[in-house]
């Protein structure tokens, strides 16, 4: 006996699933606006790299500011990756609600399919039962 779309939605926790959703729409756009807000590529200087008189200081300051954007970029797209594991964590352990109450769903369904299999039964036989002749 298949589920009907409209007793699972019925039985959705929508009080947890409503409660739970501003907070997940607010990691969302938060990490939404982190990944598209993406600031430019710093421009670095070619010159300093095409110069074939180019000091060693110079070129060593040069890719300090690189290594120094490096890092920086690698921060934020650590913290992008921490937010987004845990807007994945929220939206999975809300999944794993509504996939419990869909079970228990399930479970209570036929069990009252059981019962109104047995109270058919009973109906036709206390039918049958009456309608013999004494």
């Amino acid at each position: 006996m298949a589920i009907s779309w409209l007793t699972v939605l019925r039985n959705v926790p929508w009080t947890d699933v409503i409660s739970n959703a501003p907070k997940v729409a607010d990691g969302a756009k938060k990490l939404w606006s982190s990944v598209s807000g993406k600031r430019e590529q710093p421009a670095y200087r070619e010159e300093a790299r095409t110069e074939s008189r180019i000091s060693d200081s110079a070129a060593l300051s040069v890719l300090r500011e690189e290594v120094a954007d490096l890092e920086a970029q690698v921060d934020e797209l650590r913290g992008q990756m921490l937010a987004s594991s845990g807007l994945i964590k929220d939206l999975a352990d809300q999944n794993a609600q509504l996939i419990a109450r869909v079970e228990l769903m399930r479970r209570r369904q036929a069990w009252i399919a059981g019962a109104a299999a047995v109270a058919v039964v009973v109906s036709v036989a206390a039918a049958a039962i009456a309608l013999l002749p004494a």
